[in-house]
């Protein structure tokens, strides 16, 4: 063997080692340390942390659930939220709201008696994924049957504009400076909102992504991580749209989440898995660890402060024999079975 390349070779190997330790401490591992047993009737979406409050907002079909995170208890209720998707959380005026899917409109709830304020009619039908973005004081809700985005003045409480999308929109993230990014599930793309003109900006293939659903941002250091039916991750550039990497996750996914202390890219996987993904400076990513969660714990919110991650899932039956009117039932839900699983990080590998 020549000795030249075989020293190159090597010298390659360890700068790529000292390029991930330079990203920081090693890895810690994530355990699932408290499950709150919720229970109650219905289904589940999005769940939104206020952290600054200590509360977790639970979408449960017609009606929001408000979580306690430190003991676990149930502490409020919004009502009349029919089809609720999502919850955004305005914490510098404090308002939240509400995507209400079947009913076309906006809850708007104050978060600290719980009360709605206000109710505000979309521009779109079924209106999905919820955000509010910081610098223009809007909320957007993404509506997924029309393929348009709504605008509203979280201050004034009124529609202010809206953008139609070239698909049909997920979940979006902002990067805190005015821009806005939200997969286009049926396009594999993810399209570039600018909000200073309300207008799409760009909008960036996802490589080789089928049906992208969870999206997370890394802001520091501008970069996405989009997930996918296929069971990837795709990382791309969040300035030029360049795919950086696609990273194997598991199946079922929905949720993605990034956590800027310990720099790590989540995925929460129907399977029962959440993949932890970490990466470096120069865009090199890795799978550090795959945590066993439970079936059907698809979507997730992170708590920034205390950088645990919550979970809704619950137990199902077996599914009912098939007929010719309902060829594909559903598993129905074993009652009181509801519950938010908390992931936390714990000792160094």
């Amino acid at each position: 063997m020549n000795a030249i390349p075989a020293l190159s070779a090597l010298l390659l190997a360890v700068a790529g080692c000292a390029s991930m330790a330079d990203s920081g401490p090693a890895p810690t591992r994530y355990d699932v340390v408290a499950r709150y047993e919720i229970g109650g009737p219905g289904g589940w979406d999005y769940l939104s942390v206020d952290e600054k409050r200590h509360r977790l907002y639970v979408s449960r079909g017609d009606h929001v659930q408000i979580v306690d995170t430190v003991s676990g208890r149930v502490v409020g209720d919004l009502p009349g939220t029919a089809g609720v998707h999502g919850i955004a959380i305005a914490g510098d005026l404090g308002l939240g709201f509400t995507s209400n899917g079947r009913a076309d409109s906006v809850s708007v709830f104050d978060l600290d008696s719980f009360a709605v304020v206000d109710t505000v009619k979309v521009t779109g039908s079924n209106p999905d994924a919820i955000l509010y973005e910081p610098t223009s004081k809007r909320v957007l809700t993404f509506n997924g049957r029309s393929a348009n985005v709504t605008a509203i003045d979280a201050r004034s409480r009124k529609v202010v504009g809206t953008l139609a999308v070239s698909g049909k929109p997920e979940f979006a993230v902002s990067d805190g400076r005015g821009r806005v990014f939200v997969n286009i599930e049926d396009r594999n793309s993810v399209a570039v909102i600018d909000m200073a003109t309300l207008t799409v900006a760009k909008e960036w293939p996802l490589g080789g992504c089928d049906a992208p659903t969870g999206l997370a941002i890394d802001r520091r250091r501008e970069r996405l991580f989009s997930v996918c039916q296929n069971e990837k991750m795709i990382a791309i550039d969040a300035r030029s749209g360049s795919v950086l990497q696609e990273l194997p996750i598991g199946a079922g996914v929905d949720g993605a989440e990034f956590d800027s202390g310990p720099g790590f890219a989540f995925s929460s996987n129907g399977d029962g898995t959440v993949t932890v993904v970490r990466g470096d400076e120069a865009g090199h990513y890795a799978v550090t660890e795959t945590v066993t969660t439970q079936k059907r714990a698809r979507t997730l919110a992170l708590d920034p402060v205390t950088h645990r991650i919550y979970l809704p899932t619950a137990s199902f039956g077996p599914a009912p024999v098939p007929t010719a009117a309902q060829p594909n039932p559903r598993a129905p839900m074993i009652p009181d079975t509801f519950v938010i699983l908390v992931l936390a990080p714990g000792a160094s590998r």
